[in-house]
């Protein structure tokens, strides 16, 4: 039976399992999409670093509307991944916390001076507003959406 399927630790599973985001922005020349490696908290809230004059920062400062995909199955597996929409922001403090856990991601050693390793950075967060689960072993092609 679906409804005994815990949608939203599906989702965590997607997230924990994804390495990269591919974010959707607007801006003045129209949409864009990139790949940001991601990380996330327990309020499905999404984290990353990026330098503020790169296109997808600059559109974020303009516009915060953002879409999302994160994908975490591989060839000849089930689909499995999530698609998302909400507000996205730069965060002005430099997140110890998040800096762990992203050099964590990435499989390095997190630098003893934080403020150093991001020089020039800066933190994004991105609050969603719609989550929509792609769960093909559960659910088939029938999307879910995550009640938030």
């Amino acid at each position: 039976n679906d409804m005994s399927i815990d949608l939203r630790a599906r989702v965590k599973d997607v997230l924990d399992k994804g390495y990269f985001i591919s974010l959707g922005t607007v801006d003045q020349g129209g949409v864009w999409v990139c790949d940001v490696l991601y990380v996330y908290d327990d309020d499905l809230k999404i984290y990353w670093t990026s330098t503020p004059r790169v296109r997808h920062s600059a559109a974020i400062e303009a516009n915060g509307k953002v879409a999302g995909s994160i994908t975490a199955s591989g060839a000849k597996e089930d689909n499995f991944g999530i698609q998302l929409e909400g507000t996205a922001r730069k965060l002005s403090d430099l997140r110890p916390d998040l800096v762990m856990k992203i050099f964590m991601k990435r499989k390095r050693i997190v630098p003893a001076d934080i403020a150093e390793a991001m020089k020039g950075r800066s933190w994004y967060e991105l609050i969603p507003s719609k989550i929509e689960l792609i769960d093909e072993k559960n659910f088939g092609y029938k999307k879910q959406a995550l009640p938030l």
